[in-house]
């Protein structure tokens, strides 16, 4: 019966030092959210290489850093698919809103964007839904990634570079 009861006592403190512990390393995280603006540009292979040459593009990124690792994205901008046998190109206008997340050392990140793309040259009426996944490494002014952009109504899709200047506003 003793050993029953210390067993208890034991058990109730260690649980109560625990959510002690726990409670008061919660408290010292104190992170400043705030929005950051990215200027970038993109250079793109296309995955059909037989009607397009290559991809071609700038981008404006709004990013609202909800915590020190997650920010939600809203991207925008013009990218250029070049397309071969002298036939006109595509140029449209994605619009994307995306979820990024910091991985390693808050400085590597994933990141997923769903969007659309309106056709805006050489009379192209064809717009379609994006969604793009990619990894990058952000330090306070530099953004460089990589990702794969997938179009649900062009023969084609690309993997493509980013290179970008961003600051907080």
């Amino acid at each position: 019966m003793k050993i029953a009861r210390t067993i208890k006592i034991a058990l109730t403190f260690t649980i109560a030092l625990f959510f002690a512990n726990q409670t008061q390393a919660q408290e010292v995280e104190n992170y400043d959210q705030g929005f950051r603006l990215g200027f970038g540009v993109n250079v793109g292979a296309p995955t059909n290489e037989d009607v397009y040459n290559y991809a071609l593009g700038a981008d404006v990124r709004l990013q609202y850093d909800l915590t020190k690792r997650y920010s939600a994205v809203l991207s925008t901008g013009f990218t250029n698919l070049f397309i071969s046998n002298n036939r006109p190109d595509l140029g449209f206008i994605p619009i994307k809103a995306g979820f990024k997340a910091f991985v390693w050392d808050d400085q590597f990140y994933v990141l997923g964007e769903v969007g659309g793309g309106i056709a805006v040259t050489n009379g192209q009426k064809q717009d379609t839904y994006l969604w793009s996944p990619g990894i990058g490494y952000a330090s306070k002014k530099i953004d460089v990634s990589l990702r794969y952009e997938s179009y649900t109504e062009y023969d084609t899709n690309q993997i493509a570079l980013r290179i970008a200047y961003g600051f907080k506003l």
